[in-house]
C-alpha cells in the first residue's frame, strides 16, 4: 500500500483581480500536482472578481472553492481566513500565492516536493537565492526598497533567510497549527514577516527555492504608505514581545 497523497490547497487572496484570476486558475489547473485545490479569498471586490471565482467553483467544484469576505481589511487578515478554512477542510500543505501573476505557478511542484522530502516546515519561493530573480521591468526604487526591507528585517529579527519578505510560500499544516494563526496581528504585507518569525520561534526550519518574480501585468499594486509603515514597525514589535503578549 502506497503513501497517502497529501492534499495541497493554494490560498489566493483577491481584490479587484478579475482579469488575472482566470489566467492564474488555468495555470494552477494545468499543474501535475495530485489532489491540488484552490481557495480564492475575495474581499468583496467591486470589479466582480468574486463572481469570476464563483463561476470557477461552479465549473470545477472538485478543484476550486471561494471564501467571500465582506470587508477589505488587509492581505494578512485575508490569508488568516483562507489558511484557517484550508486547514478545516483537511489540507496537508497550504500554499500562499498572489493573484497578480507575479508568482510562478510552475514552481509549486518543486515547493511541494521540498516539503515532502526534507525536514523544512515552510518553503519560500525566493527572489534572492542563487537562481532567483526579479522582472527586468521592476523599477530601481522597487528593487532598492525590497533589498532594504530584507536587510532591515533580517538585521532586527535574525531570520537567516535571503527573502524574508517573500509572499510565495508552501507550509506544512502542522507548522501552521504550531504558529497559532489566531494570534497574528499584522494586516498588510508585514504578515509575511510575522509568519516567518513565528515559524522560527517555534523551531521550524525555513527552506528557500529560487523563483523569478514578475511584475503584475493587470490591475494596481496594493502597496500603500500605511502598509509600508506597518512593515517598518512590525519587526520591533515582534522583537520586544508586543505581539507575543496578546
Amino acid at each position: 500500500m502506497g503513501e497517502r497523497i497529501p492534499k495541497v490547497t493554494v490560498v489566493v487572496p483577491t481584490y479587484n483581480e478579475r482579469d488575472n484570476l482566470p489566467r492564474l486558475a488555468g495555470m494552477l489547473a494545468a499543474l501535475e500536482v495530485p489532489d491540488l485545490h484552490v481557495l480564492v479569498v475575495d474581499d468583496n471586490s467591486p470589479d466582480g472578481t468574486g463572481e469570476v471565482a464563483d463561476k470557477l467553483a461552479a465549473d470545477s467544484p472538485e478543484t476550486f472553492g471561494v471564501l467571500h469576505r465582506t470587508e477589505k481589511d488587509g492581505l494578512g487578515r485575508a490569508y488568516v481566513a483562507g489558511i484557517t478554512r484550508a486547514l478545516e477542510e483537511g489540507a496537508d500543505i497550504v500554499i500562499q500565492m498572489d493573484a497578480d501573476l507575479s508568482h510562478p505557478a510552475e514552481a509549486i511542484p518543486r515547493m511541494v516536493a521540498e516539503l515532502s522530502t526534507s525536514d523544512a516546515g515552510v518553503v519560500l519561493g525566493s527572489r534572492y537565492v542563487p537562481g532567483g530573480s526579479v522582472a527586468g521591468e521592476w523599477p530601481w526604487h522597487r528593487r532598492a526598497l525590497s533589498a532594504w526591507a530584507n536587510l532591515y528585517v533580517n538585521t532586527i529579527l535574525r531570520l537567516r533567510v535571503k527573502d524574508a519578505t517573500a509572499g510565495f510560500k508552501a507550509w506544512r499544516a502542522e507548522t501552521l497549527r504550531k504558529i497559532d494563526l489566531s494570534a497574528i496581528q499584522s494586516s498588510g504585507y508585514a504578515f509575511q514577516v510575522e509568519m516567518n518569525y513565528r515559524a522560527v520561534r517555534c523551531g521550524t526550519r525555513i527552506a528557500e527555492i529560487p523563483i523569478r518574480f514578475d511584475e503584475r501585468t493587470e490591475g494596481e499594486s496594493k502597496m500603500s504608505l500605511g502598509v509600508q509603515l506597518e512593515s517598518a514597525v512590525l519587526p520591533w514589535k515582534l522583537l520586544f514581545g508586543i505581539s507575543r503578549s496578546r
